[in-house]
């Protein structure tokens, strides 16, 4: 009986970290964050800020717009500190609610201000630029298209993959609807369906590329880092092509981080977001997993990464990438 409790115990300790982990012990101060991110990403920067300030950061991992909805939903009386999210699209919907509370002027003056809302209630702190990965046996460089847009015209036909069921390509989506309009979009939404392979995953988009069955794919450039950095096994035969002249296709998706004003440990919280956007921390986020562009000037992500100096990413506001208008368009498209 005594065995029987213990592994009880066992598997109800197992499935509660599942649902919200705990980065250090559970003694002093403690924020809890909803993590919409990279749960790598976190293991590394938590436990370094906890080092830092004796904070322990509890984690309730999900994604983008699920945990979105759900601070909308719980309002109040969440118990969440600090949002963190992959894209901006999801920090909008919140900030829309009146759910953030203002960041400290010294934190947001960590990053340029074309990296946050004009608002200043959440900041960028790590940003992916949009790439397309090609095959380098089915297809030249000389022949790559000048715009993201171009591959809605009928010589892409059975060419081109993306993966739209997620918030990374819901945000790429915005970006074109921000930057072209509503018309131009659906007339590339529309473009796209005709000519792509839909896959279900980026990596999938990366092997599949990669293993020569379409020849180019829609996606972030860190897939395709990553994978090379880990064993090439999924890039060997692939190569990636960065759009230019602040095309849609050079989008840069910024991961959000913000303080929810119901949060009873503002101090606290306001500590960690100006962590992860600190020097400090964004050497931790440069080392990391991630393969992510780090938004703070002073550290630069090196590892073989094109540089972010030497993008050329439009002009978006990062407030006004409007996922819930993309969504429906991407219904009307039978995307989603």
């Amino acid at each position: 009986m005594h065995v029987r409790n213990s592994m009880a115990l066992a598997l109800v300790a197992m499935l509660g970290l599942s649902a919200c982990g705990v980065i250090g012990g559970d003694d002093g101060p403690s924020i809890t964050v909803y993590n919409a991110q990279h749960k790598e990403l976190l293991a590394d920067l938590a436990p370094a800020f906890t080092k830092q300030t004796g904070i322990e950061v509890k984690l309730r991992s999900g994604s983008d717009l699920e945990l979105a909805n759900q601070l909308v939903q719980e309002g109040s009386a969440s118990p969440a500190d600090v949002f963190l999210t992959e894209n901006s699209p999801a920090m909008s919907l919140v900030e829309s609610k009146g759910l953030f509370a203002n960041l400290d002027a010294k934190t947001l003056a960590q990053v340029p201000a074309r990296y946050e809302p004009k608002s200043g209630r959440w900041m960028g702190f790590t940003a992916r630029s949009t790439v397309l990965v090609y095959n380098t046996d089915k297809i030249s460089e000389k022949d790559l298209p000048k715009s993201l847009l171009d591959l809605a015209e009928p010589k892409w036909k059975g060419k081109v993959s993306f993966s739209p069921t997620g918030a990374d390509f819901q945000a790429i989506v915005s970006a074109v609807f921000d930057l072209k309009g509503k018309a131009a979009t659906k007339a590339w939404l529309d473009g796209i369906k005709r000519n792509g392979l839909v896959y279900q995953g980026n990596n999938v988009v990366l092997k599949e590329v990669n293993a020569g069955t379409v020849d180019t794919g829609i996606t972030y450039h860190y897939y395709w880092s990553r994978d090379q950095e880990e064993s090439g096994e999924n890039s060997s035969s692939s190569k990636l092509h960065y759009f230019g002249d602040q095309d849609p296709g050079a989008f840069l998706s910024v991961s959000g981080a913000g303080v929810l004003k119901s949060s009873k440990h503002q101090a606290d919280a306001q500590k960690f977001v100006k962590f992860l956007s600190s020097e400090a921390g964004q050497k931790v986020l440069a080392d990391s997993y991630a393969l992510e562009y780090p938004l703070n000037p002073k550290v630069e992500l090196g590892r073989n990464v094109k540089p972010l100096s030497e993008l050329d990413p439009p002009a978006v506001d990062v407030s006004a990438l409007n996922s819930q208008a993309v969504v429906s368009m991407m219904q009307d498209a039978g995307f989603l």
